[in-house]
């Protein structure tokens, strides 16, 4: 059980669960998660490190070793794939693509398409990147994800692991924006600066 436990809580942002959106139903009932973090920086520039540097994630999630683009992909944009890397040896990754994006009104679907150690119905799991204009020189950014679990029971278990997870996702992407330092996993850096920032706000859905 330990071992599910850590495989569970070791899939943020991460990411943010799912398929490609032909085979996709979400016909199953599943789980919402929601979470918002308002950054002192344009949307532009939000959007830019949440999306359009697609391949780039380990640039600010404290729970992702290393990233990179696949199957020729360069850039943010639709179609785009990547592999997350959620352990230094490697052995728990996952491979995801954009699905759906909308660059004017800045949201962004992802969906995994392979992965190792993810205790996902991938059919039944999917994510939302969004980024909202304050008006005021800042920006909110969120991440909604929608999941279920494989086995299902699970889900209860894990939900509060996600949020954690989703929520320390944007305090390092938040860090890594209005500072330019990287918050990557295994480094440490983001249990030095975690007690800097607010929590992400949880969003009913």
């Amino acid at each position: 059980m330990k071992i599910i436990m850590k495989s569970i809580f070791v899939l943020v942002f991460i990411s943010m669960m799912g398929i490609n959106a032909s085979a996709q139903s979400m016909a199953k009932k599943f789980r919402t998660i929601k979470v918002e973090m308002q950054i002192n920086a344009s949307a532009e520039r939000v959007w830019e490190a949440m999306v359009l540097d697609y391949g780039e994630i380990s640039n600010f999630s404290p729970y992702i070793y290393t990233s990179e683009y696949t199957n020729g992909s360069l850039k943010g944009e639709l179609g785009a794939e990547r592999k997350c890397n959620f352990n230094k040896k490697e052995t728990q990754w996952s491979k995801e693509r954009i699905a759906a994006i909308d660059n004017e009104n800045m949201v962004m679907r992802n969906v995994v398409i392979d992965g190792k150690k993810l205790p996902l119905n991938f059919d039944n799991s999917q994510a939302f990147y969004r980024v909202k204009d304050n008006g005021d020189g800042t920006s909110t950014a969120s991440y909604e994800f929608q999941f279920r679990t494989k086995p299902a029971f699970l889900g209860i278990i894990a939900k509060g692991g996600f949020k954690k997870q989703l929520s320390g996702t944007l305090v390092g992407l938040k860090h890594y924006i209005e500072t330019g330092q990287r918050v990557t996993g295994g480094t440490k850096k983001y249990k030095k600066i975690k007690k800097k920032y607010p929590k992400a706000t949880a969003v009913k859905t």
